[in-house]
């Protein structure tokens, strides 16, 4: 479901730390907003074009979604960018945003123009359908211009919604989003269990007995790592594959 490991791409330390922490602001995110999907695992290997990702997988099969979920998945799709522009400053946010800021527009607009989810545009479908011989296919939107501009502005406040939710979750819990770039870093991939425990700042403990008794049976606590402080300088490396 994630694609395969492209482990043959070599990563900076710039690049895995950046990209730590936007699928950390992911993750944290996530956790933290309402009818959410469970969080099942989190990497910073890459993966087909993503240097890294959060996958969220629904306890059981969904036939219809709530507004509140759509604007979860819209907060919890802003958490990357807001991540990088806490930690790295906002002159240092890279592009690796870009299919979160599609999959966010993607989920306004049908909230706005489908689902009768904008109290100023009420119970109408402004989607033009066109049938072709593959279906059903999305077309322009079926509004003129006075609409048409109400619709971009209901979609921006979507999205500007989902990013202020975002951004005060993150500044909230920064704690948790420290200790789980940390973790990712140390541990590359962290199942949904292991990023519950490494966000409280516990201890992983993935090796068997033996290496345990090796290491005098203390394996270190994610919470000892050294902090990064926030960067003044830009990552180094091309962002175009997104890490979402």
């Amino acid at each position: 479901m994630m694609g395969a490991e492209r482990r043959s791409m070599v990563m900076t330390e710039d690049e895995k730390k950046l990209t730590a922490y936007h699928e950390a602001g992911h993750a944290v995110v996530g956790l933290n907003v309402p009818q959410h999907d469970p969080i099942h695992k989190a990497t910073i290997i890459p993966r087909g074009r993503a240097l890294g990702l959060v996958l969220s997988l629904p306890e059981r099969d969904q036939l219809s979604v709530t507004k509140t979920k759509y604007k979860s998945q819209i907060a919890m799709a802003m958490g990357g960018k807001v991540a990088e522009e806490l930690i790295f400053g906002e002159e240092n946010v890279t592009s690796g945003a870009s299919s979160d800021i599609q999959q966010v527009t993607r989920i306004a607009r049908a909230m706005v123009t489908q689902f009768g989810m904008s109290e100023k545009l009420g119970n109408i479908d402004y989607a033009n359908r066109q049938e072709t011989h593959l279906g059903p296919q999305q077309g322009a939107v079926n509004a003129g211009p006075d609409t048409q501009e109400i619709i971009d502005a209901e979609v921006r406040n979507l999205v500007d919604e989902g990013y202020a939710r975002a951004k005060q979750i993150l500044t909230d819990y920064s704690d948790q989003l420290e200790n789980l770039a940390q973790g990712l870093l140390e541990y590359e991939t962290l199942t949904g269990a292991e990023i519950t425990k490494v966000i409280a700042g516990q201890a992983l403990n993935r090796g068997s007995d033996d290496d345990d008794a090796d290491m005098g049976g203390n394996v270190p606590s994610v919470a000892s790592i050294p902090k990064t402080k926030k960067s003044s300088t830009v990552p180094k490396g091309d962002m175009e594959p997104d890490p979402a």
